[in-house]
């Protein structure tokens, strides 16, 4: 019978780990491919913040070539005549290539546009600026000398404005950026402007967003794609109709305004445009030609607006999304991987773990066996010594009826009531401790009380409503902290003479807490009260002393969430409090 009990606690116990275990291998399994999210949070981090510090660095070189145009300029200003029709394209031909520009162009005001007057690109001479938007609004105040208002793009300076790098309205296939000075001493606005081959390309190759997006992607095997999209535009971007039908798209409302968009799925526009109103990460994984692609979406807020990209309205872009594609088959690889070791290390913990588990409850038993033999030994001792107390009134209870009786004989009534006092309150704290109702515990008041007679000491009792009954566990740690208290009283009130050894012992039990006090002589208490008399190693006693009794009852006090407390109630008692809540 004995074997079939251990039998079934060691297949209990190997199921519990066997079910611990497949639980765990699924919450691992699930934490590692939530560490992959997180290791893709991460790099997307640092991708954001790369793409934004190479952007920035993109705006500060655009912004420098804006400073040469204007010088540009000024410099065409000082060789030109003030007036545009003393002004040549062949003039502004040579001065083109003097200044290491692409072009130079002069608008003039009309009565109802502002056209291309003069300019040493042949194409350019005699086209109407009235439908470029908002370019002819900011030639209209740069004409009147007004300040540039309005939200515009690019780069301000004085009597000047540059625009961002555009597709040319009468060149498709050039890309330029412009810049426009007017300072009211000619009758039209210089315009110098250079294409995006010969200026800015070379610098976006070398350190531009591109060149980051393609470095990330190459030295990380998962990862299969970069891509910045403006989310007002995506997927197809805005294009316009010239005077001649011929479609124009807008580098500045472009889709795809950094990095590569070649892995494309249905549901990339609906996750652009969820990432963008959401403001919050989508993710989603979808197999393209062949492969388990995981894609992420996510919304970046820019710090600034300078950002030479526009809306569908055409005003500066707020914010853009950062799409990354990962092959997940090398995700997967390197997870299938890890769930082999971690099979393998279950496996080898299962083993250990019955095993440890079969010699653990072989020693709990032993231990167990071992306790209760204590514990039986223990509790006989304590009950016998209670016994005997009891025992010893009932055979000294003739001799106090007989000299009871021989007060009275003799008239001696005062001697009588003060034979009877003490009598009465022997046998009242007797009764006390039996009211208990645990033995043990009375067994310990007990012995103190006998150990108090034999020291001279004045130990008095008084018990409130305590009902200690069914204490199981807990009845070694009450003994523990009693004891612990009644010992210090006791080594206290032994320093003084026998007249000031007084140890009052109090119990009062409530509802919601058992609050034991011990109350004892103690000179210049309140001074006491404020030593460390709680820390492990102080003590205030000579030579045996460790210190370590009240330090192990507020240890035992704050193990039950209770408290210890030490307070002068004069100036000669001392009082030490534990308070334990029911």
């Amino acid at each position: 019978m004995q074997r079939n009990v251990w039998l079934m606690a060691i297949s209990v116990i190997a199921a519990l780990i066997l079910i611990n275990n497949t639980v765990y291998y699924f919450l691992t399994k699930k934490t590692l491919e939530d560490g992959h999210k997180q290791e893709m949070l991460r790099l997307a981090k640092q991708i954001e913040q790369s793409v934004e510090q190479a952007r920035k660095g993109a705006e500060f070189y655009e912004e420098q070539i804006a400073r040469e145009l204007r010088t540009a300029s000024i410099a065409a200003q000082y060789a030109l005549d003030p007036d545009i029709e003393k002004v040549t394209n062949e003039q502004l031909q040579e001065l083109s290539e003097k200044l290491d520009i692409a072009h130079i162009s002069l608008l003039k005001r009309t009565d109802d546009d502002i056209v291309l007057y003069q300019s040493s690109d042949p194409t350019q001479p005699g086209t109407s600026t009235k439908k470029w938007k908002p370019w002819h609004e900011i030639f209209q105040q740069l004409f009147n000398q007004e300040d540039l208002a309005g939200d515009w793009l690019g780069q301000r300076m004085t009597n000047f404005w540059s625009g961002p790098f555009e597709t040319s309205s009468t060149d498709k296939k050039k890309i330029y950026k412009w810049g426009y000075y007017y300072d009211g001493t000619t009758n039209y606005i210089i315009d110098p402007y250079v294409d995006f081959k010969s200026s800015q390309e070379m610098y976006m190759q070398i350190a531009g967003v591109d060149r980051l997006l393609t470095d990330l992607v190459e030295k990380d095997d998962s990862l299969l794609e970069i891509a910045v999209f403006n989310p007002r535009t995506f997927p197809e971007g805005i294009q316009s109709a010239d005077s001649e039908g011929e479609l124009k798209e807008h580098v500045v409302q472009r889709s795809l305004l950094f990095g590569k968009y070649g892995i494309k799925s249905d549901s990339d526009a609906q996750s652009v445009q969820e990432a963008y109103h959401s403001n919050k990460i989508v993710t989603y994984m979808d197999r393209i030609d062949g492969r388990h692609v995981y894609k992420m979406f996510i919304p970046v807020s820019m710090s600034d607006r300078e950002m030479s990209v526009v809306d569908e309205q055409g005003n500066p872009l707020k914010n853009y999304v950062l799409a990354i594609n990962s092959d997940y088959g090398i995700i997967q690889e390197k997870l299938n991987e890890q769930f082999l070791n971690l099979g393998l290390i279950i496996t080898m913990l299962t083993l250990a773990s019955l095993i440890i588990a079969a010699i653990a409850m072989r020693y709990a038993k032993q231990s167990r066996d071992k306790a209760v033999a204590v514990t039986q030994e223990t509790y006989a001792e304590e009950i016998n010594s209670l016994f005997h107390s009891i025992r010893a009134q009932r055979h000294d209870f003739i001799n106090h009826v007989q000299t009871i009786h021989s007060l009275a004989e003799l008239n001696k009534h005062k001697e009588l009531i003060a034979y009877t006092k003490e009598l009465t309150g022997e046998i009242k704290v007797m009764n006390d401790i039996i009211n208990i109702g645990n033995p043990a515990i009375a067994a310990l008041i007990r012995s103190k009380i006998s150990q108090a007679e034999g020291y001279r000491i004045n130990f008095q009792c008084r018990f409130n409503g305590l009902r200690l009954q069914g204490m199981g566990g807990k009845t070694l740690d009450m003994n523990r902290i009693l004891g612990n208290l009644i010992d210090n009283a006791f080594d206290e009130v032994l320093k003084y003479e026998e007249a000031k050894r007084n140890i009052l012992l109090e119990g009062d039990q409530t509802e919601h807490y058992l609050e034991f006090r011990v109350t004892n002589t103690c000179d210049e208490a309140e001074d006491r009260a404020l030593k460390p008399l709680f820390e492990a190693g102080y003590s205030t006693k000579q030579d045996q002393h460790q210190g370590l009794g009240l330090a192990i009852v507020k240890g035992i006090a704050e193990r039950y969430k209770g408290e210890l407390m030490v307070i002068a109630e004069s100036r000669d008692q001392l009082a030490f409090i534990v308070r334990l809540p029911l």
